[in-house]
């Protein structure tokens, strides 16, 4: 949605205004008690049996006369913080919702008469009611869009506060719905409803190399911007960040954790609005995503792996972790004259890629490594060696003490064109020094453009 420059440079002047006189925390929604009066009369209908009158296409208008349309809600959106404009998002219970609606309204800063949790009453007589963008919405008739924006002077005619007995205007303590993945809320049911999510976190392009902040600028000023989520099982969602939002220009928190927002939907694109800072709680390290293997991880001082166990494009070896830190590629096993191995390459890509093939190890037991390393088409180092000892399986490689040893092994520079032959690659002897279980760790780092090298690896040997 569009909205005029001119308005848009007023607002943002507003906000700077309002960040050198208000000393309270810009990021927190308040809930004043706010005067009340019951102006309409009990619900006739239940919302959810309201939103089901709303077609697959067009509209259902609601009649201006006869039986009133009346059903209540719980406020689930705030303006406050900028990342909501001229919408209120409402869901039927305080608890476990079934149904949630947008209102369109040309009004702003509507967090001061219906904050979040307050019980509201909408009497719909008039309104129209349907799918528009992907979401469901409520408006006023309108000549230009299917559901218009029901005018600030006309807004009292159609949402009202419900009174909690003392004149004062009900606010529920909001319960969001629990899920356990992002890929969870990507769900018609949820839509312009409250839901939370655990074990969250920014993705690593968010936070990696530079810490990214909510939203871009652009000649300073602040830009609608999407930033990316990755969740512990594997799921994504898209927050949305209003180019408005007074957080915009603060720094992705790094860590992970919990996540409340109101599940949107733009067209078929999901993006989730949080109300402001308050909805992040990322106190925990950050885990790592893109990990397959790892179900029968043994840490053993003599072993010896030629791959040919695997199928052929294998990537899940249960007793090895196979990472994609960077990109969305693996290591997979491919065969040529008859002989199985695994191969990594940035060639044909696009982006950045990371991956680690990460081999458990018993460092007090074990005495050397070895293994045959191979090249394709080479056109720059793609291939690095390191010990660890101290990483656990399921975190993030940044929280571990990698160690190089590539220098002890020789990494063939050609051939620049077709591929080489399978061949030795040295023989590393384990210090000493170098005691308890941890992992060696093959890293193939490319990037297309850039080193798309393709490597090869076989008979990783530890004696």
């Amino acid at each position: 949605m569009k909205i005029n420059k001119t308005l848009k440079t007023v607002l943002m002047s507003a906000m700077i205004v309002g960040t050198f006189t208000s000393c309270v925390k810009e990021d927190e929604w308040n809930t004043p008690e706010v005067l009340c009066n019951n102006r309409f009369d009990n619900p006739t209908i239940s919302m959810a049996d309201f939103a089901a009158l709303a077609p697959s296409s067009g509209t259902y208008k609601v009649p201006a006369t006869g039986a009133p349309v009346i059903f209540d809600g719980y406020i689930v959106s705030s303006d406050e913080n900028g990342n909501f404009y001229k919408t209120i998002s409402f869901q039927d219970k305080e608890e476990n919702p079934t149904v949630g609606l947008q209102l369109e309204v040309d009004k702003s800063s509507n967090y001061a008469d219906f904050p979040v949790g307050a019980h509201v009453r909408i009497k719909a007589n008039g309104l129209v009611l349907g799918w528009d963008r992907g979401t469901r919405k409520i408006g006023s008739v309108d000549p230009t869009y299917a559901i218009g924006r029901i005018p600030s002077v006309l807004l009292t005619r159609y949402l009202s506060g419900v009174c909690n007995g003392n004149n004062r205007l009900d606010v529920k303590t909001l319960v969001p719905t629990k899920l356990t993945s992002l890929n969870d809320a990507k769900v018609e049911k949820y839509l312009n409803t409250l839901v939370t999510i655990d074990n969250v976190q920014f993705s690593k392009s968010e936070v990696e190399p530079t810490v990214k902040t909510f939203i871009n600028y652009i000649a300073g000023v602040g830009q609608d911007t999407d930033r990316n989520l990755d969740d512990k099982v594997g799921g994504t969602a898209v927050i949305r960040n209003s180019g408005f939002s007074t957080f915009g220009a603060q720094p992705l928190p790094t860590k992970s954790g919990q996540i409340t927002f109101v599940v949107s939907r733009y067209n078929t694109t999901w993006q989730m609005l949080i109300r402001g800072l308050n909805d992040i709680n990322f106190t925990k390290d950050r885990f790592a995503t893109g990990i397959l293997g790892g179900t029968n991880i043994t840490y053993t001082g003599s072993f010896s792996e030629n791959f040919e166990s695997y199928a052929v494009d294998a990537s899940l070896f249960p007793k090895y972790l196979n990472y994609a830190v960077l990109g969305n590629r693996y290591w997979q096993v491919k065969t040529f004259s008859n002989n199985k191995y695994i191969q990594m390459s940035a060639n044909a890509g696009s982006g950045g890629y990371q991956n680690l093939f990460m081999v458990p190890i018993d460092f007090t037991a074990a005495n050397t490594l070895a293994f045959r390393v191979n090249v394709g088409f080479y056109n720059g180092d793609a291939l690095k060696v390191y010990t660890t000892t101290n990483y656990t399986p399921g975190s993030d490689i940044s929280t571990a003490t990698l160690t190089d040893i590539t220098s002890s092994f020789t990494i063939p520079k050609t051939p620049t064109s077709g591929y080489g032959v399978l061949t030795p690659a040295g023989t590393y002897n384990i210090p000493a020094t170098v005691t308890g279980n941890g992992f060696i760790v093959f890293k193939y780092e490319g990037a297309n453009p850039g080193v798309t090298t393709t490597i090869q690896l076989d008979d990783i040997v530890v004696n």
